[in-house]
């Protein structure tokens, strides 16, 4: 019977160091060589800011308001939530009562945050 060294030698990473090399120097190549070719004028009106052919007025670094931000970060949790039950429902035949079950839970934990967000009017725009 023969045996498996499943021991690593240094010499197996060479091709993992030899990708990260190649990676690293082309970002870094990259950056050099449009430096130098790049333009060289630099100019007030090349420097500014361009959105869509919109002028920009004001300061860009306005604050918003945190409704917003918690609005996102609602949507991206309850959305990942959602992405639980895609497997669930491709093989709930084969998870059984136990797997209904279980489902109900999870709903039931979702649903409760849900209250949770409404009580706290974390949804209210105002």
């Amino acid at each position: 019977m023969e045996t498996v060294n499943l021991a690593s030698a240094p010499v197996d990473y060479l091709p993992i160091l030899i990708q990260l090399l190649v990676a690293v120097s082309f970002g870094v190549g990259t950056i050099i060589i449009t430096h130098m070719i790049g333009p060289k004028v630099r100019t007030e009106n090349k420097l500014s800011s361009f959105e869509s052919g919109v002028e920009v007025k004001g300061n860009a670094r306005q604050p918003f308001s945190i409704k917003y931000f918690l609005v996102a970060i609602l949507f991206v949790i309850f959305d990942i939530e959602v992405i639980f039950m895609y497997p669930w429902a491709v093989n709930f035949r084969s998870f059984g009562m136990q797997g209904l079950i279980e489902m109900f839970v999870f709903m039931g934990l979702l649903l409760l945050g849900f209250i949770y967000i409404i009580k706290k009017k974390a949804l209210d725009w105002d």
